[in-house]
């Protein structure tokens, strides 16, 4: 069944440069976007802080940016910025396109996420006639295979290893050159080690994306770890959150010590 991502903004960059431009601007390499596949690629600041997480998809000779709809009004303004004089046309699309998502199907004109996700980038006008899905089974499949997210609400509060980009270079490509946030990110990687990853929880109480998770047992100054997604799931709530990875087999607590408690999910 397909189900409709009302929550992500489309950009659609096109021109002689805009490969050259995105390679200069995101972290992954984008000179190995296959044509059927979505990128998960950070546009980060200049201290290594994701802005945005996109989906990078290849449309021809354009490409399309996919990502967290409450983040476009800060996004697009900031992507012209660096336009400067090449050849790249940045135009917001969302309203033209619906954006379809799919889950353990094998659709045609679909870009893989991953193992089990796709989506579908369909003229909003002939979308009128699906019958679409509970949006609840897409988030929760999400969350079940640590797809992550950047909202407004989290933007700026990550590193690309929090949210395990770095992992068999998912997210990120260590050796591509020169994007904003390269030098940390590359630091963090050669250098030293992520202190925080990303995990999946679950809870029988609410949470909110950007809610903390608290281990009495860190001894951190900061809270140990962040929501970065989270769906209610017929009686339980679901989340991806950061989480100091010393501290990942300890009891973890919601927004202090007498907050909800969070059960960590393993896969196997």
């Amino acid at each position: 069944m397909p189900y409709q991502l009302t929550n992500r903004a489309l950009f659609k960059l096109s021109g002689t440069d805009a490969e050259n431009f995105l390679q200069a601007q995101l972290s992954n390499d984008i000179t190995k976007l296959d044509d059927n596949r979505v990128q998960l690629s950070a546009y980060c600041q200049h201290q290594g802080k994701i802005l945005a997480l996109f989906w990078v998809m290849r449309d021809g000779d354009d490409f399309l940016l996919s990502f967290s709809l409450d983040l476009l009004e800060v996004i697009l303004p900031r992507l012209k910025m660096f336009v400067l004089m090449s050849d790249v046309v940045i135009e917001d699309i969302t309203n033209a396109f619906t954006q379809v998502g799919h889950i353990d199907a094998a659709i045609d004109n679909t870009y893989l996420i991953n193992q089990r996700l796709s989506v579908e980038i369909v003229v909003s006008d002939n979308t009128t006639n699906l019958d679409y899905s509970n949006q609840e089974e897409w988030s929760k499949t999400c969350i079940e295979t640590a797809l992550a997210e950047v909202t407004h609400a989290t933007s700026e509060k990550f590193v690309p290893q929090m949210l395990n980009l770095d992992i068999d270079e998912i997210g990120v490509n260590f050796t591509k050159g020169c994007y904003p946030g390269q030098e940390v990110v590359a630091r963090l990687h050669y250098l030293g080690k992520a202190k925080r990853r990303l995990f999946e929880f679950k809870s029988s109480e609410p949470l909110s994306v950007g809610d903390s998770l608290y281990c009495e047992s860190s001894k951190s100054a900061k809270a140990s770890g962040i929501v970065v997604s989270q769906v209610k799931y017929e009686a339980e709530f679901y989340c991806l959150a950061t989480l100091e990875v010393a501290h990942k087999d300890d009891l973890i607590t919601l927004n202090g010590v007498d907050g909800a408690t969070l059960t960590r999910i393993e896969h196997e």
